[in-house]
């Protein structure tokens, strides 16, 4: 019998306020929202300045330099992100961090083509003090990049000093490519390619795998930002995208999905692009509409009612409580035949001298289809609550009847 003191609902009761909870709500919303839409795009947020050899990496081993080289000189470049993007017909540049990368299905979209791939040359870790910067540990082993293109073209990779030699080219190059070598110069040899660069051993730096339009570059430090450093090295770096531009495409694309960079394809994604864009919007708005209706459909808390009421019905509501629990509603029959008696006796003139058999029978003689005095019984005989209910409405009934 706890709570016997009047209980008022006051702002002082409140834990937290409504704006505090919407706000809360709020907060939470957009924050799961934004988990979502992360979630979805962290992949394509990268900015991809990791240290590595690829067209995003400022790095001295990275082919930013040339990208925004190519840009501010009208060649139209663009980085590829995508597999789909193979299948221009623009050049498209390939740098593959090492040669266990699988080649097969760039070389099957490329084919027919112009294509330049970039032979890996050194080995490199992520400089601990500047974000974005190598250290070089030296150079790959010769069997690593020979492997690229590997079981379809056999190659072979050597390294020498080259003393700073002046590159030669062969069967129709530009002079404009006749550069000081890089040091340690890197050649290829394979009987599938066609020389265009040379060194003075006439070792390809620079060859064209016959009757294709796929050349391979095999020293890097002629595209590479370390390589373009110097205004003559950027140049030929220009004239040699140029040269290999065999369809004579007006861009180029450098292709970094290769090097672990490509946009990834999340079921997540699609729910925030189009046509599925639509059916997202859709369900935010039937969830606001959901919250919004849950928000006006509740009132102010409802306060906790006294264990013990007050008034003539909360005493009967209390008595009738007592009564159902000790299970004895069976046994208020009688008693609410002789109240329904009583009642008769003042309204309908029964004389005040008769017993109570007597004035049953004087109420059996009213005009009616009930006798009062079977209604009588029934209640005095009823021992569940289902049985006193249905005399006690019998009960009720006839009162009424007899009353109108």
């Amino acid at each position: 019998m706890s709570d016997v003191g009047h209980y008022r609902a006051s702002g002082a009761d409140r834990v937290f306020s409504p704006l505090t909870v919407a706000l809360l709500l709020i907060i939470g919303l957009i924050g799961f929202a934004g988990s979502l839409l992360l979630g979805a795009y962290a992949p394509d947020l990268n900015s991809g300045r990791n240290a590595g050899a690829h067209a995003l990496s400022n790095a001295a081993t990275g082919y930013a330099g040339i990208v925004e080289l190519a840009r501010a000189t009208g060649r139209h470049p663009r980085v590829v992100r995508e597999a789909a993007g193979w299948k221009t017909e623009d050049l498209v540049i390939a740098t593959p961090d090492h040669g266990a990368t699988d080649m097969t299905k760039f070389m099957a979209a490329r084919r027919g083509r112009a294509t330049l791939i970039v032979l890996p040359k050194w080995a490199t870790i992520a400089d601990d003090k500047t974000s974005g910067w190598v250290d070089v540990g030296g150079l790959l082993p010769a069997f690593d990049p020979a492997r690229i293109l590997a079981p379809a073209a056999v190659m072979t990779v050597t390294r020498r000093p080259s003393g700073a030699r002046v590159l030669q080219g062969v069967r129709g190059a530009p002079r404009s490519l006749a550069v000081a070598a890089p040091q340690p110069l890197q050649t290829v040899g394979s009987a599938a390619l066609r020389p265009l660069i040379t060194d003075d051993a006439g070792r390809i730096v620079l060859g064209q795998f016959y009757r294709t339009n796929t050349y391979i570059l095999a020293d890097p430090d002629l595209l590479n930002n370390h390589g373009i450093r110097r205004l003559d090295h950027a140049r030929v770096a220009l004239d040699l995208l140029d040269f290999v531009n065999a369809t004579g495409a007006r861009g180029i694309a450098f292709d970094v999905t290769l090097n672990g960079l490509g946009l990834g394809r999340s079921p997540l994604k699609l729910a925030f692009e189009p046509p599925f864009l639509a059916m997202t919007l859709a369900i935010v708005a039937a969830l606001a509409l959901v919250g919004w209706q849950a928000l006006v459909r509740f009132g102010a808390p409802r306060p906790p009612t006294r264990a013990i009421a007050f008034g003539k019905t909360a005493l009967i509501d209390n008595s009738a409580m007592i009564v159902r629990k000790a299970g004895r509603e069976g046994m208020l029959g009688g008693r609410y035949a002789a109240l329904i008696r009583e009642r008769a006796r003042t309204i309908l003139g029964v004389p005040a001298r008769l017993t109570d058999d007597e004035a049953d029978s004087y109420l059996d003689k009213l005009r009616g289809t009930t006798r009062f005095s079977a209604l009588v019984a029934d209640a005095a005989r009823a021992e569940h609550r289902t049985d006193m209910l249905a005399a006690a409405q019998a009960l009720y009934q006839w009162q009424q009847e007899k009353t109108q």
